[in-house]
């Protein structure tokens, strides 16, 4: 077990990297913001994190495994070319960013901007899913990828998502259950009900996190979802281009 404490940061990845040289799985306890943990981890390998990771933990992840048992901050999964992330409670902002393949787990919510630039090519398509609630910008400039709302555990008063929902989205799906605020909803998106292949997709992300948080599947799948979807893969033509 690697201590964290009140280290900086570039001697924590230092010897994260030494012991997974050594071995396939690392655990660090302690973390209090040290940056960059997990990045451009290999297939094979597992970090297991307690405590806050700092900004950009996991980015570039290659392929690796990094659960965590607390809270991130910023650009978790930043730019992520495959793997997988699992996060035992919220994350900051612009979760996700870039993401071209792989998947998240977020067990509560997301702040703002998540899934921002997600994309995929061919067979490479990246997973966002959020527990609770997200914040503004949700899914801004999404041009490929899943990004999976489930809304537990809200209170009182909070809305699903916050305002610009899926601005400048050209690409991917969000799929989002029960009622959401449809005035926060970017314009050049359409809401429709999920197809057979939708619901396939969707039920094999939420037996994951009914799998990794002890989530209840009967009780997420008893609320209807709906799928957004961009109405043009150039939502921003007209600014551009004559009429």
């Amino acid at each position: 077990m690697i201590e964290a404490g009140l280290r900086r940061y570039e001697e924590v990845d230092d010897e994260i990297k030494k012991e997974l040289s050594k071995k396939n799985k690392v655990s660090v306890k302690d973390v209090n913001g040290q940056r960059y943990i997990g990045c451009a981890l290999d297939k094979g390998k597992t970090i297991e994190i307690y405590g806050t990771p700092g900004n950009d933990m996991a980015c570039y992840l290659n392929g690796g495994r990094v659960i965590v048992y607390g809270n991130c901050q910023d650009a978790v999964g930043n730019t992520m070319g495959g793997g997988e992330i699992v996060v035992h409670g919220h994350s900051g902002d612009a979760m996700g960013y870039g993401m071209r393949d792989g998947q998240i787990y977020i067990k509560d919510n997301v702040a703002c901007r998540g899934g921002i630039h997600m994309k995929e090519f061919r067979e490479m398509r990246p997973v966002l899913v959020i527990g609770q609630n997200a914040g503004s910008f949700l899914g801004e400039y999404m041009a490929g990828g899943t990004i999976v709302l489930l809304g537990l555990n809200m209170k009182r008063g909070e809305k699903l998502f916050g305002t610009h929902c899926a601005s400048g989205m050209h690409g991917g799906k969000i799929f989002v259950r029960g009622s959401f605020p449809k005035e926060n909803l970017s314009p050049n998106i359409k809401v429709s009900d999920l197809s057979d292949e939708d619901k396939k997709e969707l039920d094999s992300y939420v037996k994951k996190y009914c799998k990794y948080f002890d989530a209840d599947y009967d009780k997420i799948m008893a609320k209807p979802f709906k799928k957004l979807s961009p109405l043009s893969s150039r939502p921003y033509a007209n600014l551009y281009t004559p009429n």
